[in-house]
């Protein structure tokens, strides 16, 4: 252990001992290390389901095409197990922290996360890992810096956030995570502001955006920005809603000269006059720009939700959302929800949850999905393996958070 001159001094003349002064700063250290680790919370979940596909008995002949939905029809399923080690930022001018989210289980490939250099995602990943940083500016720009969530939809990636089950069509075209600097600026109680910059619009970890030469394109990022306002008191029983408005803007790592995408965002959740019913609305439009000798892809997704907290321990949640599929400005290619779906496919989905709190720390709930191709005649029918325009589905997810 070093001692400083002045320490060594006192030692000198007999007024201090060195091993006391050792045990002291050892205690403090101790002290130290005790708060840093009392400031730590973990938590997480883990996600289980049971799914009923009606009609064929082979699950792989049921397209679906929306996020976490693959291999999981006719059957029990481990979705994810979440764990996650937080120090959220205090009040203070100059705080710091961090968040570190880890997943395990097959939905980790439905986020993409992997680092650039592991060839796969497997079925672990990193899903958020970032430091929190906040500068005294004005009311406080507070920073992360690393791996996080994107900043727009109206659902999470988290499934026990949403109050679905199963995800929208929305969902399934945005992006999911980024690696880089986000900042966030409170302008009120009723006005917020981020905005960041990343490596890609997609979410491997240190990715990277190639030219059609195969070679790293160091100047090209992702541009995201995004605006939430929050109604006050002042606005009598739509007070507490929200208003969000966001896009990203960039390119895909890994495609040799890809197009570039971007995503708009709008989404709102107010309360309405009908006590403790809540109704939402969501925009999403993906833009992948022309390539030569390729066409362009826009893609379209609408959702409505309306949830109600029946009674204290029973919610009923509904959602209605239409996709119309662009193409993804690859020749040859499928449309971005895979080789199942072609450009100007249009589908129609309705879902029924009911979320009932029978356990502690348990979210239980079971929901009906129906989904309708909306096409007539070819490419129609791309239910079921293209044999069907509706297909049905019966699900439990039972998710204990800790």
């Amino acid at each position: 252990m070093k001692f400083n001159k002045w320490t060594l001094g006192l030692a000198a003349l007999g007024a201090v001992s060195l091993a006391s002064v050792a045990q002291a700063e050892e205690k403090m250290l101790l002290q130290d290390t005790k708060a840093e680790l009392t400031s730590t919370t973990i938590s997480g979940y883990v996600n289980t389901s049971v799914e009923w596909d009606f009609g064929k008995n082979n699950d792989a002949a049921n397209t679906r095409g929306y996020a976490y939905s693959g291999g999981k029809g006719d059957g029990f399923n481990l979705n994810v197990v979440d764990v996650t080690l937080e120090k959220a930022l205090d009040e203070s001018e100059w705080a710091s922290g961090y968040k570190a989210e880890l997943w395990f289980g097959p939905d980790v490939a439905g986020i993409g996360s992997r680092s650039i250099n592991s060839g796969g995602a497997g079925d672990v990943a990193i899903k958020q890992a970032y430091v929190t940083l906040r500068t005294p500016i004005g009311n406080g720009i507070d920073w992360k810096i690393g791996v996080f969530d994107t900043i727009i939809g109206y659902e999470a990636s988290n499934a026990g956030d949403n109050p679905n089950y199963t995800r929208s069509w929305g969902y399934s075209i945005e992006p999911t995570q980024h690696t880089g600097i986000l900042g966030t600026y409170k302008f009120s109680e009723s006005v917020s502001f981020t905005a960041g910059i990343a490596n890609t619009w997609t979410a491997p970890i240190n990715g990277r955006v190639f030219d059609s030469a195969g070679d790293t394109q160091d100047s090209v990022k992702t541009y995201m920005a995004s605006v939430a306002l929050t109604a006050p008191e002042s606005f009598g029983f739509l007070q507490g809603g929200t208003l969000y408005a966001g896009v990203v803007t960039g390119k895909p790592d890994s495609e040799i000269g890809a197009s570039a995408r971007t995503s708009y965002y709008v989404g709102a959740t107010v309360p309405t006059p009908i006590e403790k019913l809540k109704a939402g609305v969501a925009f999403d439009h993906l833009r992948i720009d022309d390539r030569t000798g390729n066409s362009s892809g826009d893609t379209t997704a609408i959702a409505a939700y309306l949830s109600h907290a029946t009674t204290e321990k029973l919610a009923l949640h509904g959602r209605l959302d239409y996709i119309r599929v662009g193409g993804d400005g690859l020749a040859g290619a499928g449309s971005i929800l895979g080789a199942a779906y072609v450009p100007s496919d249009e589908i129609f989905s309705a879902t029924v949850t009911a979320d009932y709190q029978l356990w502690k720390n348990v979210i239980s709930r079971a929901e009906l999905r129906w989904d309708h191709d909306m096409g007539e005649g070819a490419p129609g029918d791309v239910m079921r393996d293209g044999t069907a325009e509706d297909e049905f589905s019966l699900m439990a997810n039972i998710i204990y958070k800790f």
